[in-house]
């Protein structure tokens, strides 16, 4: 199985920028669909975004969509989010998931292997 490392996250003003890398060690994660998910404060996981194995194929939330990036580096294990444009709204602990195979979802459902988590604050 695979176990996953958020790193990246902080407190950054509205308007800035960061970025979450996951680090994943026990399988390649060149055979797992990758996901960033988040949760803020008395509401339910939600997903921000998820790309195909191969990276060719991306899939944003629409909260998100032509703010954040997801990428993926096979060769270093890593999947990565650039946030850019922040809002106050982002503010949540970010989690990123990983499923074997092919199927893309949007749904916590869709995934087995979870990390723990990096907090993202986003000052107004």
């Amino acid at each position: 199985q695979v176990q996953l490392v958020e790193s990246g996250g902080g407190l950054v003003q509205a308007g800035g920028s960061l970025r979450l890398s996951c680090a994943a060690s026990g399988r390649t994660i060149s055979t797992y669909v990758m996901a960033w998910f988040r949760q803020a404060p008395g509401k339910e996981r939600e997903f921000v975004a998820a790309i195909t194995r191969s990276g060719g194929s991306t899939y944003y939330a629409d909260s998100v969509k032509g703010r954040f990036t997801i990428s993926r580096d096979n060769a270093k294990n890593t999947v990565y989010l650039q946030m850019n444009s922040l809002k106050s709204e982002d503010t949540a602990v970010y989690y990123c998931a990983a499923e074997p195979g092919w199927i893309t979802s949007r749904t916590t459902n869709g995934y087995t292997y979870w990390g723990q988590g990096t907090q993202v604050t986003v000052s107004s």
